[in-house]
């Protein structure tokens, strides 16, 4: 047999085991040992915050700890928040977990977890740590989008944003974004042929926004594919029944016609349609140049037509001036004088006027 020193350090604790069994404490300080066959000493740090021991059931069964360490015994249905000088450390799982208590101020936060959902005022800051990342199920809703909270398959709330947690290995959680922002659908190069079989190229334009998430992530995989498909046959429809010219005239009037149609699929598939309009309608060339031509002489016609109105006005206006003056020799008198003035203004004439009139001429012409 011989004799061994052995020192245990402040913060230290020695455990001294025997043939496999805790039977002793060393305390910090100067210890004596006898070598025997099967003895053996374990050295704990209190500076590790948490016992870790192959030994730890014999460790926590014999009460030798007690004294300096805090045991936290979780349910499957539990879970630990800790606190080390009010300040977050750590989220625990289930399990046993034995907590020095000597160095630092401890605090242990028991959560039951039968709810799935965890609720904190330091929410955002405990699941930002890499053990909250592994035991919670996060999702943050922005601003102008809901999420959908399924478990298990099944809808149970609507989220709105905000920013929200949840235990996981409970239940099969699912969360589907869905933005309540207004939305436009474009529906480009839409080959279609009018009643008086005239090959049409349109580009359209549908505005809308969710009003029920729970139907427009439900009802469709692909509600936007859908909204596409019925507004696609809309435009068949409408446009197919209308000749080119009457498609051209009316072209705000069929665009509210496919709206009208549209709004009821947009009701069942849980969104508001604000408004469709046709931005383009392209011809073929060579029936662009047919309408280039009509619209011409329409033109030309309309010109014309305009012309011919002002000259029978002229005329009309001087049958009836020359009617006035034929029943007015004062009036011709005075017509007479305004055509001399107009002469005299532009030229250097003298002119002589009689009584009776203008002496039928010019008597000096200089």
């Amino acid at each position: 047999m011989m004799i061994r020193i052995l020192k245990v350090r402040n913060f230290e604790n020695g455990l001294k085991f025997k043939n496999g069994k805790l039977v002793a404490l060393l305390e910090p300080g100067w210890h004596l040992l006898k070598t025997i066959s099967g003895e053996s000493i374990e050295i704990l740090e209190e500076k590790d915050l948490f016992v870790c021991s192959k030994e730890f059931d014999q460790i926590v069964k014999s009460g030798l700890l007690a004294q300096k360490t805090e045991l936290v015994d979780l349910k499957d249905d539990q879970r630990a928040l800790i606190w080390v000088d009010n300040r977050f450390y750590n989220l625990l799982n289930s399990g046993r977990y034995l907590i020095w208590k000597t160095i630092k101020d401890i605090r242990i936060e028991i959560v039951d977890v039968n709810s799935l959902r965890f609720e904190h005022r330091q929410l955002y800051r405990i699941a930002s740590t890499p053990a909250a990342r592994e035991l919670l199920e996060t999702v943050q809703v922005e601003q102008g989008e809901v999420a959908l909270y399924l478990r298990d398959g099944k809808f149970v709330e609507k989220l709105d944003s905000g920013f929200y947690a949840y235990w996981k290995s409970f239940a099969n959680l699912k969360f589907i974004k869905v933005t309540l922002k207004e939305k436009l659908l474009d529906l480009a190069g839409q080959e279609i042929i009018s009643a008086d079989k005239v090959s049409l190229r349109l580009n359209a334009v549908l505005s809308y926004r969710v009003v029920d998430p729970l139907k427009y992530a439900t009802i469709s995989d692909t509600t936007e594919a859908m909204l596409y498909r019925e507004a696609q046959l809309a435009l068949r429809a409408v446009i197919g029944a209308r000749k080119i010219d009457e498609l051209l005239a009316e072209k705000d009037r069929s665009a509210g016609e496919i709206m009208s149609m549209l709004k009821d699929k947009g009701k069942d598939a849980g969104v508001e349609i604000f408004s469709f309009g046709i931005r383009d309608i392209i011809l073929p060339g060579e029936m662009r140049e047919i309408m280039n031509r009509v619209v011409s002489a329409q033109k030309e016609a309309e010109a014309n037509q305009i012309i011919r109105r002002e000259e029978t006005a002229a005329t009309r206006s001087q049958f009836n001036t020359a009617r006035m003056l034929e029943n007015s020799p004062t009036l011709m008198r005075l017509r007479e004088l305004e055509l001399i003035e107009k002469i005299a203004v532009k030229s250097d004439l003298k002119l002589i006027v009689g009584e009776k009139g203008l002496s039928g001429s010019l008597v000096n012409l200089l």
